[in-house]
């Protein structure tokens, strides 16, 4: 199945290849899948009624389920370059398909009722939890041991706390989370695709590092052969890229939870086999906001009935503050390039 490395390609030229050519696949197929969308989904997606007025205009008659070319174009380009005999590659190629398919089926069932809500919370949840234990269960057995359970702090090269049992747990967390914190950040054009690009660039220079008997010198932990997840990180990127083609504004299609729910996990997963969990609040501080800010909003308005920001997920706050949506997504990505800037102070 690894037919490339009989040609003695190294791990940098298969991390080249696989950014390319998800690249050039997500720009060459992107055309004729958003218009087989739309002659599917004649209204496009259901748009929020509690959400910005605006929407119900500038987006009505969209497609969603864009997340399928993201996945797609990165998993053909995963299996054609990256060592598919790595346990942590296929386990990112069955986190991306499972999240994908629950993602895929609440998208179809929204346009199917033109409904904002499809699966119910418990039921994605169930899903997502279970698929997290399983991979999370994988990769620490697949960890060297030593390493497997702990918990690594940046910028420390000597501070670790070892979770033991806790840490499989505490991985499903870290997955679940991300992949709905990068759902709940896919809300404007352009918002959710541009974080993941600056997110999988950082943990992709990350991943190509452990793989290094030096990594501790970037307060890394050495986790043999890890270096393998650039490669599967640099089809993502691409992915993504050809993604924001079609995405920015005015958006010709929307990722949809087909896209955002897997590739927030698989954003989990690979902060999880890197050991950088503790890295991953930091440069996606963004998607951490995101959550939080839906958290306070649901808890105060529980409490006193009242809205603790004008709209929740904060990026619809800043939208009612008058801010235009092209504002709210640049300032957005410069925060999250500022966090990433932050997370690169390790290799100095």
């Amino acid at each position: 199945m690894f037919v490339l490395m009989n040609f003695g390609l190294s791990l940098e030229m298969r991390m080249l290849f696989a950014f390319a050519a998800a690249l050039l696949l997500s720009l060459a197929c992107g055309g004729p899948l958003i218009e087989y969308l739309h002659t599917k989904q004649k209204q496009g997606q259901p748009i929020r009624t509690d959400g910005p007025q605006s929407h119900l205009q500038t987006k009505k008659g969209t497609p969603t389920m864009g997340g399928i070319l993201i996945l797609g174009t990165a998993i053909f380009s995963i299996l054609l370059f990256a060592n598919i005999s790595y346990h942590f590659v296929w386990v990112s190629v069955l986190v991306l398909i499972i999240y994908g398919l629950t993602g895929f089926v609440d998208d179809y069932w929204k346009v199917k009722r033109q409904s904002a809500n499809a699966m119910t919370a418990g039921m994605k949840l169930f899903i997502q939890f279970l698929t997290a234990a399983v991979a999370a269960s994988i990769i620490t057995a697949a960890t060297p041991r030593g390493i497997n359970t702990v918990l690594s702090f940046p910028y420390f090269k000597d501070l670790f706390i070892n979770l033991s049992w806790l840490y499989v747990p505490f991985a499903v967390i870290v997955m679940s989370g991300a992949s709905n914190g990068v759902n709940l950040s896919d809300g404007l054009d352009g918002l959710a695709s541009g974080l993941l690009i600056i997110a999988f660039t950082f943990f992709m220079a990350v991943a190509y590092f452990c793989g290094f008997p030096n990594a501790v010198e970037h307060h890394l932990l050495y986790i043999p052969r890890c270096s393998e997840i650039g490669v599967v990180c640099a089809a993502l990127i691409g992915s993504c890229l050809g993604f924001l083609y079609f995405n920015k504004p005015k958006a010709r299609v929307f990722m949809g939870d087909t896209g955002s729910l897997s590739l927030g996990a698989i954003l989990g997963a690979i902060a999880v086999m890197t050991k950088s969990e503790v890295l991953l609040a930091i440069v996606g501080g963004v998607f951490v906001m995101e959550t939080i800010s839906v958290i306070i909003q649901v808890a105060y308005f529980k409490k006193t009935g009242k809205r603790f920001f004008r709209m929740a997920p904060i990026h619809h706050h800043f939208e009612q503050l008058g801010w235009s949506e092209k504002k709210v997504v640049l300032s957005f990505w410069m925060a999250a390039l500022l966090l990433a800037l932050v997370g690169s102070l390790i290799f100095i």
